[in-house]
């Protein structure tokens, strides 16, 4: 059994982590306006979530590169792009887009979702494995430009010796955006209300 500070009337400063009364708009050292939780953390999640779940079909479905050679121009989307690469015996690579374009984002929302849902309608799901899901995710965030950085590398490499003129296309625009909005949503959840939700059942 545990006490939280908000039982206890506290709250602390995000930017600079000061504990002050909850009654206290600003914080006395930083000046900036605290809150107790995040203001609609929810709402922005699912926000968020939804956006970045729609985003996923022009990431996955348009050309994330364009190939220009002496013929027409070839349109690769992250799935030919991966099977080009495991045809061209580059499998290490392939596998790391693989794994950084299509599960790490989809594993992101889906375990968000199952936080989110388990806590708005009383799912079995208990704190702690609340917490793991969420400190996985945001592990995982932190790679999720990796495919892109490869990317990256790959057209210098490409440019550099004159082999073939190598463009991003549409499909990595769209990928960015929703590597930037799976990165808000995660931000945006105030892991305190797992906890809050904990001392309302009780």
């Amino acid at each position: 059994m545990y006490t939280s500070a908000k039982q206890l009337g506290l709250k602390q400063c995000k930017h600079c982590k000061l504990s002050m009364p909850e009654e206290q708009t600003h914080c006395s050292r930083c000046h900036m306006r605290v809150h107790s939780r995040t203001p609609q953390s929810l709402q922005k999640c699912w926000a968020f979530i939804i956006a970045a779940t729609v985003g996923l079909f022009p990431a996955n479905l348009m050309p994330i590169t364009v190939l220009s050679t002496r013929g027409a121009p070839q349109y690769e989307t992250i799935m030919s792009g991966v099977i080009s690469l495991i045809k061209d015996d580059m499998v290490g690579i392939a596998i790391v887009v693989f794994v950084a374009s299509i599960v790490v984002p989809v594993m992101k929302l889906v375990g968000l979702v199952v936080i989110l849902l388990s806590l708005q309608f009383n799912l079995n799901l208990n704190n702690r494995q609340r917490i793991v899901i969420y400190r996985i995710i945001d592990i995982i965030g932190k790679w999720s430009m990796l495919d892109l950085f490869v990317l990256s590398i790959m057209i210098a490499v490409f440019e550099r010796n004159n082999l073939v003129g190598v463009e991003a296309g549409p499909g990595a625009t769209a990928f960015g955006a929703v590597v930037l909005l799976t990165l808000f949503a995660a931000k945006s959840f105030d892991t305190r209300l797992i906890w809050d939700k904990q001392l309302e059942q009780r």
